[in-house]
């Protein structure tokens, strides 16, 4: 058998050839007998290697679940961390912007302070000069009141308190144009009465407030006293109306520097309160008041208005810079109006100005940032751009038409809730 295949392997064909069947039968077996025992091998490493190639498998597996855990663990971490980044970042931001409305706040009420120490400086000077104008007339007056019975009859007395009367009914608040007219009219009917020092007795009557000359007290004036009468009148008179002077001056005081605490206060826990919006308009208002009464006509139309959830101290700033820079565009002069509605789901502020307007080319871009059209030192140009952000947060809106001689923004805010 290894004979024949060797001859096999030596390829002699012919020498094969010869071999009989029967050898070639035992061939046959012995060969598939080797198949056999190779097919049997070839199985056996075959199972070898697929149990290899699953441990293989199950442990590459095993090491890249340790590998991702490994790195879902780091990535988890870094996200974690990112996330508190971006939250330490985003209270950085809410402060940087607290603290840039409140630096806009106070740049705002530096450019006031002129002003309104010149409104808390008026109302002082007037409350000290009518004090002492008070105590000097109390004084004359208290010391000529004995005289009174001796120096006019019942029916003088009766004359001079009737003018009294008079007088305190009447005091109203008159310009210095007619005022001077006032005096000019009663001098003329004192001297076409023939009473004498009628320049002197015609301011005295004019000053307490007597609106003319009445029959009903002449005779008083053309009596012997009634010179001292008139003066006497004169020193009552002027004690009740410097005392409405005092009473009115230091309302005005009050106001503003109520204005002033509301203006000024800063709430830095950020809680939103529930109030009126008018409150805030005229608080500004208050403020400006320097500003606005000397060329400016204020028209204020307000409507019923629900109360609303608002941060106050944001949006009084919202009211400032839209005023100021509506003043600003006034300087010669003109109408404020100030308008507030109900809508559907909240309430609407228009503020509209007779200035000179917005030109087309600039109205885009009021809004942006650093963005600002007044001169150097006047303005940061944050103003518009810090309205926008705190009406924003209040999600309402505020939008701007604008033409020379008309100029209105409209501000929107919703009901809102605590």
């Amino acid at each position: 058998m290894n004979h024949s295949w060797e001859l096999i392997a030596q390829k002699k064909i012919a020498e094969v050839k010869q071999i009989n069947a029967f050898q070639i039968d035992e061939i046959f077996d012995e060969l598939y007998a080797e198949i056999n025992i190779l097919e049997k091998r070839y199985a056996n490493k075959h199972k070898q290697a697929r149990q290899f190639a699953d441990v293989g498998t199950s442990f590459a597996l095993t090491m890249a679940a340790f590998v991702i855990g490994i790195l879902s663990y780091k990535y988890s971490q870094r996200l974690l961390n990112k996330n508190q980044q971006l939250k330490t970042a985003l209270i950085d931001l809410e402060q940087a912007q607290d603290q840039l409305i409140q630096r806009e706040k106070m740049a705002a009420l530096g450019q006031l302070i002129a002003g309104v120490a010149h409104e808390i400086n008026n109302p002082l000077g007037a409350i000290q000069a009518s004090a002492n104008n008070t105590d000097k007339a109390l004084k004359e007056f208290l010391n000529e009141l004995p005289h009174l019975h001796q120096r006019l009859s019942p029916k003088e007395k009766d004359s001079l308190f009737l003018l009294i009367t008079q007088a305190l009914e009447s005091q109203p608040s008159i310009d210095s144009s007619e005022a001077r007219a006032l005096k000019r009219r009663i001098i003329t009917q004192l001297k076409e009465h023939d009473i004498e020092n009628a320049r002197y007795i015609g301011n005295l009557l004019a000053d307490i407030g007597v609106p003319e000359i009445s029959n009903l007290w002449l005779p008083l004036l053309k009596g012997e006293y009634g010179e001292w009468a008139i003066e006497f009148a004169y020193n009552l008179a002027s004690s009740f109306s410097n005392n409405q002077i005092i009473l009115r001056a230091v309302e005005r005081s009050s106001k503003t520097i109520f204005a002033l605490k509301s203006y000024a206060r800063f709430q830095p826990n950020g809680q939103k309160e529930l109030i009126n919006v008018v409150n805030g308009l005229e608080t500004v208002l208050e403020i400006y008041h320097n500003q606005l009464k000397r060329s400016i006509n204020v028209i204020r139309d307000y409507q019923d208005i629900p109360k609303i959830w608002v941060y106050p101290d944001e949006l009084i700033q919202v009211w400032t810079n839209l005023i100021h820079n509506a003043i600003h565009a006034m300087e010669s002069g003109g109408t404020l109006t100030i308008s507030t509605h109900q809508q559907e789901n909240g309430v609407q502020v228009i503020i509209k100005d007779t200035g000179l307007g917005i030109p087309p080319d600039v109205l885009p871009k009021i809004f942006d940032p650093f963005f600002t059209t007044k001169s150097a030192g006047e303005g940061s140009g944050l103003g518009l751009h810090i309205c926008q952000k705190i009406i924003d947060k209040h999600q309402g809106y505020i939008k701007v038409d604008s033409q020379p001689g008309d100029t209105v923004f409209y501000i929107g805010l919703p009901l809102g809730n605590s």
